[in-house]
């Protein structure tokens, strides 16, 4: 049987969104996946723009 999941609400960007989400890095609890990515490339020092492109990229082949 398959579960439905309910859309949910991003604490950081205020989107909504209904795939599994990340977790928080600093242990506030769980993030929208887009966010989860930004915080992974922030970690890294990936400026902006790139995380921006990063991200289109990301929603082009994936969803």
């Amino acid at each position: 049987m398959k579960t439905e999941i309910k859309p949910t609400v991003c604490p950081r960007c205020g989107r909504s969104y209904t795939s599994h989400p990340a977790l928080a890095r600093d242990g506030s609890g769980p993030i929208c996946p887009d966010c989860g990515v930004r915080e992974a490339l922030q970690s890294i020092d990936v400026d902006l723009e790139e995380q921006e492109r990063i991200l289109d990229i990301i929603h082009r082949y994936y969803k």
